[in-house]
């Protein structure tokens, strides 16, 4: 009998351990993201460019495959003073055992130099990008049931132009895309509180991922979006926005505004370190949740 329950104690600890992030290479890659090399990396600055180049290492490390052969999906538009901007999304993907397609995205830029200072973007949003890749490490590993495009949009800061370009010239059959899972400011909080928005519009989304924050330390909190309670509806406030327009089912993962937030105090030093490796932990556990129940959503 005791021999049962040590193999039993194994399996769970197995099972707990395998749902896991990889801590060192979260904390790495959002310690360098958000640091001064990159300059805040705003759309269109060396800083941004010379960021996508750092994503797009991790990519090749993490051995993820490419829709184009750099990763690289060009776009431009035009800014609030009518100049061209020119940005640049980041997708990569790992086939799935099915066609259906989920995309897990989270913003590179940031707002850049402003008044000689730095604003890093620890929080918001290196934090997103990081979270992604470790979860691109993870999947890499354990073979999804659905694909998953990985996509690190740019000009988020700008109005959501990434994700209307990406949506415009989605390289792949949009019909195939049956989930959004965006993450954007989940690093920083005080409170243990990590909010799953888009389960207003899709009650079965939460269903699914109800159970995923249990023994991470955080508590996911389902809400702000509602439709009509204005600022407090996050529905459109990030790249999640375009796909809801689509009436493709989100979720976005984030944490309440902070007093860092777009501030120079936006810095690797400020964020929550265990809670962003617990966030990073209970959407992981959420997103393998959504890819085994995906049949549900549709």
């Amino acid at each position: 009998m005791k021999k049962v329950l040590l193999i039993i104690a194994l399996l769970l600890g197995f099972k707990s351990q395998a749902q896991q992030i990889n801590r060192v290479d979260l904390l790495k890659d959002i310690e360098i993201l958000a640091s001064d090399k990159y300059e805040g990396r705003k759309t269109g600055t060396s800083g941004n460019h010379a960021a996508a180049e750092y994503i797009i290492d991790r990519f090749k490390k993490i051995g993820l495959n490419s829709i184009n052969e750099d990763f690289k999906h060009n776009f431009s538009f035009k800014n609030r003073k009518s100049e061209q901007v020119n940005g640049t999304n980041l997708i990569a993907y790992i086939k799935g055992k099915t066609e259906d397609i989920i995309v897990i995205s989270a913003h590179y830029d940031h707002v850049g130099i402003n008044n000689s200072k730095i604003y890093y973007g620890a929080d918001d949003n290196a934090s997103g990008v990081s979270a992604l890749l470790s979860i691109a490490e993870y999947f890499k590993k354990h073979k999804p049931q659905s694909t998953i495009y990985f996509i690190a949009f740019d000009a988020e800061e700008m109005g959501l132009q990434g994700a209307y370009a990406f949506l415009k010239d989605p390289k792949t059959n949009k019909k195939a895309i049956k989930l959004n899972i965006n993450m954007d400011m989940v690093s920083h909080n005080d409170k243990s509180e990590l909010y799953a928005a888009g389960t207003y519009k899709t009650p079965v989304l939460k269903e699914i991922i109800k159970d995923a924050d249990k023994n991470t330390g955080i508590s996911i909190i389902f809400g702000h979006d509602i439709p009509g309670s204005g600022k407090d509806d996050w529905t459109m406030q990030s790249d999640q926005g375009p796909f809801a327009k689509e009436n493709i089912p989100f979720i976005y993962f984030g944490v309440e505004d902070h007093k860092d937030y777009h501030q120079a105090t936006d810095t690797f030093q400020n964020i929550n370190q265990d809670f962003f490796y617990s966030a990073a932990t209970a959407i992981l556990k959420s997103i393998i949740k959504l890819d085994k129940d995906l049949q549900r959503i549709k």
